[in-house]
């Protein structure tokens, strides 16, 4: 029997094989900023699902790295956009490429990411190419929808939770459940246990984003690698502030209104007195709550997939990991 690799195994395995992709192109200006965001490494946590749902079935996930790279590549190119609109100058606690570079060259060097991401995608078999192709083509869709509706809501104070979870599911969601049911397509997997395991991705998500909202306030800066509070500073719409508004009483909404209009305001200052607000509306517990019921969710889903229990072990676990992260 054939070994089965951990999820710390497999993430290694990422980072090696993204460690030996060349750049050798031209002009090398286009390909530094990619190779250097590559080399920032980060969780690895799409390519590693991936493959936690490529060995479900099949013994050897070393066959499909080019593809976790792919999808490893097609991430960070939206980080890339993603940093260049939110004017983030950090990333990994490593200066973003727009600063580092500038504006232009985080969109052309993004641009050629996304172009090789497909690239690395389509090397797949001729009998996989089509409902890969599909699935990779229709998320990509999907995260830039969910990037409109969150650009969006900046201009809102009225989002309901339903469409903020709506949002995060495209957002975020589709990526992870994408990245399980390719591993499973590209294991030959059954149409019904790929499809459990889309859903399983889509499930925990939302648990995961939720957390990272959650964290954004209660995290510990040290672990969290960055300030607490950004979401906060920026008035993102966010789980907590959106049910902050829905659920305070006159005199909570009124101070919640004067911090989010607030043109000056110390930074501290409003971290302080907003995280207040949301211990005293119980938006902490429902935060919570709401990443307990989604990670719940997520099991009736791996429950269902019809492989033998012990060749889920390595996936629920790390599942879990994701769940109880700090950061």
């Amino acid at each position: 029997m054939m070994k089965k690799y951990t999820a710390d195994e497999l993430s290694q395995m990422v980072n090696d094989y993204i460690a030996q992709l060349k750049f050798d192109r031209h002009p090398t200006q286009l390909y530094e900023p990619i190779r250097y965001v590559l080399s920032m490494g980060g969780k690895r946590v799409r390519p590693t699902l991936m493959l936690l749902g490529y060995q479900l079935f099949k013994d050897d996930p070393e066959t499909i790295l080019n593809q976790a790279a792919a999808l490893e590549t097609y991430h960070n190119f939206t980080l890339l956009h993603d940093d260049l609109m939110d004017h983030a100058d950090l990333r990994r606690g490593r200066e973003t490429v727009h600063k580092r570079w500038n504006a232009n060259q985080a969109i052309l060097s993004g641009d050629s990411m996304l172009v090789l991401a497909y690239q690395y995608m389509s090397t797949c078999p001729e009998e996989k190419m089509r409902p890969v192709l599909n699935l990779f083509t229709r998320t990509a869709l999907e995260i830039w929808e969910g990037e409109q509706y969150d650009m969006d809501f900046e201009t809102r104070n009225d989002v309901s939770e339903d469409e903020y979870i709506e949002m995060i599911r495209l957002k975020t969601s589709v990526l992870l459940a994408c990245a399980l049911q390719i591993g499973a397509i590209m294991a030959g997997a059954s149409q019904e246990d790929a499809d459990n395991l889309y859903m399983f991705g889509e499930q925990i998500g939302l648990a995961f984003q939720l957390q990272d909202d959650y964290l954004d306030v209660y995290g510990d800066p040290e672990v969290f690698g960055k300030s607490i509070g950004g979401d906060i500073t920026s008035n993102k719409k966010t789980f907590m502030l959106i049910n902050a508004f829905n659920r305070a009483n006159e005199i909570q909404a009124k101070e919640l209104h004067r911090w989010v209009n607030a043109e000056t305001f110390d930074r501290n200052e409003k971290v302080k007195a907003m995280t207040r607000l949301y211990n005293e509306i119980g938006i902490d517990r429902l935060a919570l709550q709401k990443i307990e019921y989604y990670f719940n969710q997520s099991k009736r889903y791996i429950d269902a997939v019809r492989v033998d229990e012990t060749r889920k072990t390595e996936l629920r676990a790390y599942a879990e990991r994701m769940m109880k992260r700090k950061y």
